[in-house]
């Protein structure tokens, strides 16, 4: 079966995420609102937080007159109490979770020297913290169920090492680390727990940190030719958390068109 999602027309349709219990963090905007779209149009019921209300509010309200229309809640994910009592409740609100996203970060750029405890705090609360928490939250619901799946989101800048990120790439590495042990610790429960590795992908955030020179650069460092969109990351998302990928867990799975 055939949706017309992805850039080029068409991408697959997966029936058992119908009606599938869908929490994904960072929603709103750029890769975030590809994965609430995505989801929307496979028939899935969609929770999705961010702190971005006006840009979150929109979405929920365009994409309303789906099967089920999404919800939007506002969260800040460095407050760890609220991510637990806020994700508690969507579950509860949806009748159970099937799929959790953890795809909320920030890249800002640093240098070394402009690091100081507090700001590597920040970073590490912003970036990494709340994926454990929001996996914790949502683990017990998951376990009573049967099974689920939770997608962490990680970066292909710390396999480049790409310069001015370096608290964001510590916390993006990792990101591998919780996966593996979520997915060595969940597994018996039939909750698959794998990374997603996207490469440079064009939302108007990103087109803020490159030049056309610089967006050059990085197509030509590809081994396919194009820009990555979002809707390329959600096809990703999507399998995984099908059952078509019932068997896969662990693992960090890379959408970057093979950027080296």
């Amino acid at each position: 079966m055939l949706s017309t999602t992805s850039p080029q027309g068409l991408s697959a349709v997966y029936p058992d995420l119908q009606d599938r219990r869908v929490i994904i963090t960072g929603g709103a905007t750029g890769i975030g609102e590809g994965l609430v779209e995505g989801f929307v149009a496979q028939g899935a019921q969609v929770a999705f937080i961010d702190i971005q209300d006006e840009a979150g509010e929109a979405l929920a309200k365009r994409l309303s007159g789906a099967r089920h229309a999404p919800i939007y809640r506002h969260l800040d994910l460095t407050d760890i109490d609220a991510v637990q009592t806020t994700i508690k409740g969507l579950v509860e609100e949806l009748g159970g979770i099937d799929v959790l996203v953890n795809n909320a970060a920030n890249d800002d750029r640093h240098t070394i020297d402009e690091v100081t405890p507090a700001f590597w705090e920040e970073r590490m609360n912003v970036n990494l913290r709340h994926q454990f928490f929001a996996a914790q939250a949502v683990a017990p619901a998951m376990r009573a169920a049967g099974g689920g799946a939770i997608i962490n989101f990680g970066s292909i800048s710390w396999h480049l090492a790409l310069p001015d990120l370096v608290l964001y790439q510590t916390t993006k590495a990792a990101i591998s680390g919780l996966t593996r042990s979520l997915a060595r610790d969940l597994g018996r429960d039939n909750i698959r727990v794998n990374t997603i590795v996207p490469g440079n992908v064009k939302t108007p955030r990103q087109e803020k940190w490159y030049t056309p020179e610089g967006e050059a650069e990085i197509v030509a460092a590809q081994c396919l030719s194009g820009r990555i969109v979002p809707q390329d990351v959600a096809a990703l998302v999507l399998f995984l958390s099908s059952d078509g990928a019932r068997m896969c867990t662990g693992h960090d799975y890379f959408v970057d068109a093979g950027w080296r």
